[in-house]
């Protein structure tokens, strides 16, 4: 069994990886997804975009980071992955289940499973242009508007050269709406030769081993439910280890602040820092007090203050909201 990060755009970036991956449990992440349109990117926007590339494409605490390009053109995909492939990467992923508007109305992400052609021809072209050591693997979703096509777009893949293929239980159409189909990931499993990897609505121990039991998938690939609860991956890995306290989460929060407040211009620090309590706040009853108190402020010197005070508020004294102890 592995264990991975999901890439979450605009949220699971380099500095929530760092900070997640120190907890454990985690063998792999995987970058938000670098958008390759009709050019060849420089290497500093590679490096900007997934700044592990600067230190052997791992996090701090070691963890390895697959870099992940979308885009739909073969030709300019294939350019941009063997720059990439250049710089370090511990390996390429390509994205093919982003569910997103703006990304889908522009050709990219799960509108291409539809087109399982022109899904082996971006996955052999990346595949001839990487070096044969270096790992192409491909993320999908069930299918575009239904799964009709869910084994014809997972065998054009492996077809293609990918060596491994993480499977997102539901389909474009269906979005992030509850349940995820982990029977249906099994049924991509046994259509393939290669590895897969399940992924989808893993919010504790519980749903781990219910999607580990109705896919067959050994691998599981965490997002919210790790952004949500920090020591889930650990606590899979290793079901006997406690649930991470709020104790131990109050210097993680510090970490990240720290972190984006390096990387981040003040007016982005509170967004980012706000959706990370927010999720937060679905296993911790103290993250929903601390999100209340800095849910209206904008100012990152205020945010800042109402968290980690003094003369602020400690996180873990604010006052204890919805009726539950903070």
């Amino acid at each position: 069994m592995i264990i991975l990060l999901a890439p979450m755009e605009g949220l699971l970036d380099a500095s929530l990886r760092d900070v997640l991956t120190r907890v454990g449990g985690v063998d792999r992440c995987v970058s938000e997804f670098i958008r390759i349109t009709d050019r060849l990117l420089p290497a500093r926007v590679f490096r900007r975009l997934m700044p592990e590339l600067d230190h052997g494409s791992r996090t701090p605490s070691g963890v390895p980071v697959r870099a992940q390009l979308l885009g739909s053109d073969p030709v300019c995909l294939a350019e941009n992955a063997g720059l990439l492939a250049s710089l370090g990467p511990e390996g390429i992923d390509l994205n093919f289940g982003c569910p997103a508007k703006t990304v889908n109305r522009h050709r990219g992400g799960a509108v291409l499973l539809d087109e399982p052609d022109l899904l082996f021809a971006i996955v052999a072209a990346v595949r001839r242009a990487v070096p044969a050591h270096l790992p192409v693997s491909a993320k999908m979703r069930l299918g575009n508007h239904d799964d009709s096509r869910m084994r014809d777009a997972a065998q054009a893949l492996a077809a293609g050269g990918a060596c491994e293929l993480v499977v997102h239980g539901r389909t474009k159409a269906q979005g992030y709406r509850p349940p995820a189909f982990w029977d249906r990931i099994g049924q991509v499993r046994e259509a393939v030769a290669i590895p897969v990897i399940a992924n989808g609505e893993i919010w504790t121990l519980a749903d781990a081993q219910r999607c580990q039991a109705e896919s067959g998938c050994a691998s599981l690939m965490l997002g919210r439910g790790a952004v949500a609860d920090p020591g889930l991956a650990l606590r899979i890995a290793r079901p006997q280890v406690p649930a991470l306290g709020w104790d131990r989460l109050l210097p993680l929060l510090q970490t990240y602040w720290a972190l984006i407040a390096a990387h981040t211009p003040p007016r982005h620090r509170p967004g980012r820092i706000k959706q990370w309590l927010n999720l937060l706040r679905r296993r911790h009853p103290e993250a929903q007090a601390a999100y209340d108190a800095v849910r209206l402020l904008h100012a990152a010197d205020e945010v800042a203050v109402r968290l980690f005070g003094p003369p602020g508020v400690m996180l873990g004294r604010l006052p204890a909201a919805s009726g539950q102890t903070g």
